[in-house]
């Protein structure tokens, strides 16, 4: 058996993985074409590079089809129910950092935190008969943040596409999104509630409690482990 370790197999977010074990010895590469998602290791006999979707990630480490995977936090969170009893997180890589954030009407002025929003919530359904809908692409989280925070009367909408047109295009009233700078937000005429983060995400290494860990396996985990300095 080989450990196998789980990467974004494209973009900035593969590049800066590949960057990162680079720095602690390890040389990741890409082989073969673009459309191929092939890969190999240098510096750690025992290892193997799969190459997959982000959004990938979190599912292969929960069903233990990878030992080990580089994804955003905010993914794993969201896709997985209790995620940590499926995974582990190993490593905070310190990049690809995005806030998963509440955002609102920047003319709502009287809307400035949850408690607002629950009582602006309450008055919406009151006056149009239906709940106010947020637009967001991560249920689970949105849904178990809101429920902690008492907020009530709203309803998630789906939004795999520019969730921060949803209030513009008149498909939401508020947003539940993703966001670097919160640039994007303000040009769509939103703002984020003053207590209205929900996730600071980062790519982070996790490591899948439901692999097959043989013996050999937990060798070369640990000899990854003093590599990164873990």
């Amino acid at each position: 058996m080989t450990v196998k370790l789980g990467v974004p197999s494209k973009g900035r977010l593969m590049e800066k993985t590949f960057d990162w074990f680079a720095d602690r010895g390890l040389r990741l590469t890409k082989t073969g074409s673009d459309r191929e998602y092939a890969g190999a290791v240098a510096g750690l006999d025992g290892l193997e590079l799969v190459l997959l979707s982000a959004g990938e990630i979190p599912r292969d480490l929960a069903l233990g089809r990878v030992h080990l995977g580089v994804t955003g936090s905010d993914l794993v969170r969201d896709k997985l129910a209790n995620w940590d009893q499926r995974v582990a997180e190993l490593a905070p890589m310190g990049f690809g950092g995005a806030d998963l954030v509440i955002a609102v009407p920047q003319m709502w002025v009287d809307v400035d935190t949850l408690d607002d929003l629950d009582a602006a919530a309450a008055a919406f359904r009151a006056r149009h008969g239906f709940r106010l809908r947020i637009a967001t692409k991560y249920h689970r989280l949105v849904r178990e943040f809101l429920r902690d925070n008492g907020v009530a009367d709203y309803a998630l909408v789906d939004s795999q596409g520019a969730t921060e047109g949803t209030v513009k295009n008149e498909t939401a009233e508020a947003v539940a999104d993703i966001t670097s700078t919160g640039e994007t937000l303000r040009a769509n005429g939103l703002k984020v509630l003053s207590d209205g983060l929900i996730h600071a995400s980062q790519a982070t290494l996790f490591k899948s409690r439901r692999a097959p860990w043989t013996d050999a396996d937990r060798a070369v985990l640990a000899r990854l482990e003093s590599l990164l300095g873990l």
